[in-house]
């Protein structure tokens, strides 16, 4: 199986204007079909693309997705507010706009929760290694 976009990504990785340090990139992947096989990462390899393979890289991993964990922030503080509503409305489309609306101008503000999901990388990174790349408790 070939990727396609081999033919593509290592000349972006490889100019000066697309990265900060061309000596220092790595590329990963989210364990896309078809960057999966060993035959794909050999031929990035061999385009001397420096490349974290399935042996080191989580992929689909959602504790290390940041936007993972605003989707289910948000998710748990609509469902709570729906469960509290009372009345006929309840359950109305309005009802759900008005609440996702509140929540998310409310996180616009909310530094302290981008600043601890992004400061908790280095800790989310550290469990799914040792998890081997499995579920972990963030």
């Amino acid at each position: 199986m070939f990727c396609p976009g081999v033919q593509h990504v290592g000349p972006f990785m490889k100019n000066e204007e697309n990265v900060i340090d061309v000596d220092e990139v790595i590329f990963v992947h989210d364990k896309a079909p078809c960057m999966k096989p060993n035959m794909t990462q050999q031929l990035i390899q061999d385009n001397n693309i420096k490349f974290w393979g399935n042996n080191i890289w989580a992929g689909n991993s959602p504790d290390l997705n940041v936007a993972e964990h605003m989707g289910t922030i948000i998710k748990d503080e609509v469902e709570k507010r729906m469960l509290s509503e009372t009345g006929s409305d309840r359950y109305s489309e309005e009802t759900l706009k008005n609440h996702i609306i509140d929540i998310l101008q409310n996180m616009e503000t909310d530094t302290e929760l981008f600043e601890n999901l992004l400061c908790s990388y280095l800790s989310r990174l550290r469990a799914v290694k040792k998890a081997n790349g499995d579920h972990t408790d963030y």
